[in-house]
């Protein structure tokens, strides 16, 4: 941005000061140059019309939650009671509504709305709280609710908050039109609510996220301390991972030990928790299955009329979908776990150039990546690439990133994996453009994400600790100690090697990972029928699983630490199969106690052997609670990775110890991590920025990319 001012110094300084002093909260000022200009003469304020530079890296706002001027004003504004879509300079749609730059009303979905005489002067007034606010709207000229479901159409606003309230009050749900995308509705506080909504979604386990009133109603159900609340105060609004202190019907997190909880962000929310008694409110992607958020108006209908029985809807397109950021608190700073409402577009600034790089991502949890100049420009989260409407949503989001950021790609960067879509359709770009494309080793691309944002270069011990990634041997890897900079890396160890019985299978089912360590260490010596695990498996599917490892018949090898994380969570009866992601893993940190220090033996050789953790847990199952053993085997884990950290250490004189990778959204397992890294003497690096799991992914692909893609022309 480019402000002209005229004045005296001391005026001038003092302008500047003010800009640092009274910027937005939403603001972000990286620096503020000052240049001698010829004076000019001007006599008056204006804003001019935007310029369009083809070298110019403009960034675009995140959609910002709805201020608290904003929330009096819709208590009187008589052009502004209860109107849904207030916003101002300081918050509103942003991202969500952009078609094209620069960042005018024009080139937005709002577009088609002329502003009245009451907008158009408040739009135009530099002492205006709404001086080029591009979304301005009021209940004259802007967007308008419409309600549908299997009785009625209602398109008075005050007539459709009193048939949702009655809905939800009644148990039922309703699919509502949020900013980036259509979620769905119910009481958290009802059980069978919130059952039959999980029914209707196919949503067995995977726990809701809640929308509470206010912080205090959040207090109430969690733990909340001075870090997490100032999260969940933010401008962004996210997901915040919280500790469970009371709680909520049992459907809401499936007997888990924490709550994904947010506050309002919209107009809408805080219009209708006015009228509702319940204090929380599931609000849950509008989606079916593994399928995107679903942003248009008649899919909507057609899909989530089923599911929920009523949508509500606004005339409105919105033009870039984005789901609600998730975070935790780890260590006291934030981690992001997905990286979209809130945070995206706004760009990772980076100590070297990355310009013309696109960077594709991995298969889960998929984002994409585009280099301007020394940023990089995050797309929101996408998902996992397995099915058509969610590849359909990746290429459709290049194209539009490509056209909003003035991007064309001189060359790509891709997962190593050649299977993964993502890989292949850097592959056809490679021939229908014509550029280099840069292959990057999955968890060397986890390190390289986590030293970009924190600007490190330098040669680094990288332990990359996830469920899958494609190892440069062949094999599945995903706990890797490495030596690596930006360049490049070398293996150093991992843990032990493990037959996967059955390949992903083996991820959904975790007793067969149970079934394969004990198998590995032990043979036959152990009574697989006295294993929580395996009891109520049939001796025929078992005997199935042992003649696949003999013969070595879909039985890929694992060095992954998700694998060692399911394994054991079956081990102790807590996930045998898995109803979402990561299900097994987070079910046994679940459990996890404080006040524990001690951990089981285990073997440092070429790699590190569990073969003694395991026979251990074995052991404590008869003696133990399963909160002791989980927490011991975390603390294993914990001090195993310290332990090789500090072989590598004094092999290299490397100091620096960078943390990545899906397994370190273990909240216990970082936390303990950091302390015993800490305590040896170690810089600890890990990622805050971008997710540590594969939503982060490209990030590291893109600043590798830039490294070596001179190499590759």
């Amino acid at each position: 941005m480019s402000v002209i001012v005229e004045g005296r110094e001391e005026n001038v300084m003092r302008f500047r000061n003010d800009i640092l002093k009274y910027s937005p909260g939403a603001s972000h000022i990286k620096s503020i140059a000052i240049s001698p200009r010829k004076i000019n003469g001007f006599k008056s304020f204006r804003i001019v019309e935007s310029k369009h530079k083809d070298d110019l890296i403009t960034e675009v706002s995140p959609d910002i939650a709805v201020c608290d001027e904003c929330l009096k004003d819709m208590e009187s504004d008589p052009d502004r009671i209860s109107y849904p879509f207030i916003n101002c300079t300081n918050c509103g749609p942003r991202f969500t509504i952009i078609e094209n730059l620069p960042y005018d009303r024009c080139k937005t979905s709002m577009k088609n709305f002329v502003m009245c005489t009451n907008c158009d002067s408040e739009y135009n007034d530099v002492l205006n709280r709404r001086f080029h606010a591009q979304p301005i709207a009021c209940n004259r000229c802007g967007p308008v609710y419409y309600y549908v479901d299997q009785e009625v159409k209602l398109s008075e606003f005050e007539e459709i908050l009193g048939r949702i309230t009655a809905r939800i009050s009644a148990g039922k749900s309703v699919a509502i039109k949020g900013l980036g995308g259509y979620h769905l509705m119910c009481d958290a506080l009802d059980n069978d609510a919130v059952s039959n909504l999980r029914k209707m979604k196919h949503r067995d386990t995977k726990p809701f996220a809640v929308l509470f009133r206010d912080i205090f109603s959040i207090m109430e159900y969690c733990n909340v301390d001075d870090a997490e609340r100032h999260e969940l105060e933010s401008w962004r609004r996210p997901i915040l991972i919280l500790d469970q202190k009371k709680e909520l019907p049992y459907s809401v997190n499936n007997g888990l030990n924490t709550i994904g909880a947010m506050l309002p962000y919209m107009p809408l929310h805080y219009l209708l928790f006015n009228l509702l008694e319940t204090n929380a409110l599931i609000l849950t992607s509008g989606n079916i299955s593994d399928e995107p958020i679903i942003i248009d108006d008649n899919e909507a209908l057609n899909k989530l009329m089923i599911v929920a029985g009523s949508v509500l809807s606004y005339n409105r397109d919105i033009v870039n979908r984005t789901d609600d950021s998730v975070i935790r608190i780890i260590d006291g700073k934030f981690n992001l776990i997905r990286r979209s409402r809130g945070f995206v577009p706004s760009p990772v600034d980076l100590a070297s150039t990355v310009e013309g790089i696109l960077a594709v991502g991995a298969e889960q949890k998929n984002s994409f990546c585009i280099g301007k100049d020394k940023q990089a420009i995050m797309s929101q989260y996408i998902g996992d690439l397995k099915n058509i409407p969610t590849y359909d949503f990746f290429r459709e989001s290049i194209n539009r990133f490509q056209q909003l950021f003035l991007f064309e790609p001189q060359s790509i960067a891709c997962d190593l994996h050649p299977d993964y879509l993502s890989s292949v359709y850097a592959e056809e770009l490679e021939k229908e453009l014509h550029i280099p494309l840069i292959r990057v080793q999955h968890h060397h691309a986890h390190i390289a994400s986590c030293m970009a944002e924190n600007l490190l270069e330098e040669k680094v011990i990288g332990i990359s600790m996830d469920g899958t990634g494609y190892g440069s041997d062949g094999h599945i890897w995903g706990s890797e100690f490495l030596i690596a900079d930006l360049k490049g890396f070398t293996r150093y160890t991992h843990f032990d090697y493990v037959p996967m019985p059955g390949g992903d299978r083996a991820a959904d089912e975790p007793w067969r990972m149970a079934f394969s360590y004990l198998y590995k260490y032990f043979g036959e010596k152990i009574d697989l029928s006295v294993m929580p695990a395996l009891r109520s498996v049939p001796e025929q599917q078992i005997s199935l699983i042992k003649e696949m490892i003999d013969k070595k018949i879909n039985t890929p090898l694992t060095s992954g630490a998700g694998r060692l994380f399911d394994a054991v969570s079956a081990l102790l009866g807590l996930c045998t199969v898995s109803g979402f992601d990561s299900e097994a893993p987070i079910r046994l940190e679940a459990v996890t106690i404080p006040g524990i220090d001690s951990y089981y033996p285990f073997d440092i050789n070429d790699t590190i052997v569990f073969a003694n953790t395991l026979g251990a847990i074995i052991d404590d199952l008869r003696v133990n609670s399963i909160a002791v053993i989980s927490t011991i085997f975390h603390n294993t884990v914990a001090t195993a990775i310290v332990e090789m950290s500090k072989k590598i250490r004094q092999e290299s004189l490397i100091n620096k110890v960078v943390l990545s990778g899906g397994v370190f959204q273990n909240k216990y397992l970082l936390d303990r991590l950091i302390q015993l890294l800490t305590r040896n003497n170690f810089e600890v690096y890990t990622n805050h920025l971008v997710p540590a799991n594969d939503g982060g992914i490209s990030l590291g692909q893109m600043i590798i990319a830039s490294k070596t893609k001179d190499l590759c022309v």
